[in-house]
């Protein structure tokens, strides 16, 4: 292979990031073209002899088990739909910007077709499940501090509906003494979240036992308390692999992850008849159907929408 890496392909982030991308966006796009590099070595195909077969052969490396990872590593799964438009999507970009910037592109963006998505039938858990998880690290965490903090993290996702991008990066001084709380999340759009009396409680005790650190973040990694690191945050890893460890003790049989507490936030609060415009603002959808397909989801509320409007209910 004459030219191992993406041309441009510094110029391409660089694009992104002036164009005030988010670092969490700029991560995943240079991740995602990384597949298509080892792709390319591993077929021994120069970029600029890229052609319409290639990007068959590029789709079928997405779906199967060969395929290598950015960490070099062979895929554990097939990925989902979902995940390879995503890659399919991140390379089409990088083509676009080729062009835009009268740089040599081998094919046509429009080239590269998304692949057929399937549909799942949303599940969205008992309540009572949600609340055993939130309520876990109280019961199986040894460590208080420990505790009180994956409590008061579970409590604040459950509570907001925030993305856990959002809450990863919450500083403590965006919470005002009300409980509302500023966000700049997806896009860089702004919006206020709102803190329950119970989640602001669970925060309070956090807080009041935090040991003092160098970070302005509100959740913090207990390695980083003495590491002479500025704003030391959680990682979001960290905290998907706690949910699953609670759920696996609990035998909870529905996967919950820090999406699924936002998708169930929404999904209790439209049972429970909040305004679909209300969830969207509170979401920070750009879209009021994005936002519908949580108030649709859940299999009680049509039961209750059938019950309620049949003609011939009685």
């Amino acid at each position: 292979m004459k030219n191992k890496n993406l041309p441009h392909l510094d110029d391409f982030l660089l694009n992104l990031q002036t164009n005030n991308y988010s670092e969490e966006t700029l991560y995943n796009y240079e991740r995602d073209l990384e597949v298509l590099e080892k792709f390319l070595e591993k077929v021994k195909i120069d970029f600029a002899d890229i052609d319409k077969k290639t990007i068959l052969n590029y789709k079928a490396y997405l779906a199967s088990q060969d395929r290598e990872t950015p960490k070099s590593e062979k895929g554990k799964k097939k990925l989902a739909s979902y995940s390879m438009n995503r890659m399919l999507s991140s390379f089409r970009s990088y083509l676009k910007f080729l062009i835009d910037m009268d740089y040599k592109c081998p094919i046509p963006p429009e080239v590269i077709k998304l692949v057929k998505t399937e549909k799942k039938h949303p599940r969205v858990s008992e309540f009572d499940e949600i609340v055993k998880l939130i309520e876990s690290p109280t019961l199986f965490e040894h460590n208080e501090i420990v505790a009180l903090r994956n409590r008061a993290i579970f409590e604040t996702l459950f509570s907001t509906g925030m993305r856990i991008s959002e809450l990863i990066n919450l500083k403590i001084i965006q919470i005002d003494k009300t409980g509302r709380i500023f966000i700049r999340g997806k896009g860089k759009k702004e919006r206020f979240v709102y803190l329950t009396p119970r989640a602001e409680k669970h925060i309070k005790d956090y807080l009041k036992n935090k040991e003092k650190t160098n970070s302005s973040y509100l959740f913090t990694p207990l390695r980083g308390r003495n590491v002479k690191i500025k704003d030391k945050k959680i990682s979001p890893n960290y905290i998907q692999e706690k949910m699953k460890r609670y759920r696996e003790i609990l035998g909870l049989n529905i996967p919950i992850s820090p999406h699924s507490l936002r998708h169930a936030f929404a999904t209790y609060l439209a049972e429970n008849g909040a305004n679909p415009a209300a969830i969207q603002i509170l979401l920070g959808h750009e879209s009021l159907d994005t936002t519908t397909r949580y108030v649709h989801a859940s299999d009680r509320y049509a039961e209750k929408i059938h019950c309620k409007y049949h003609p011939l209910k009685k």
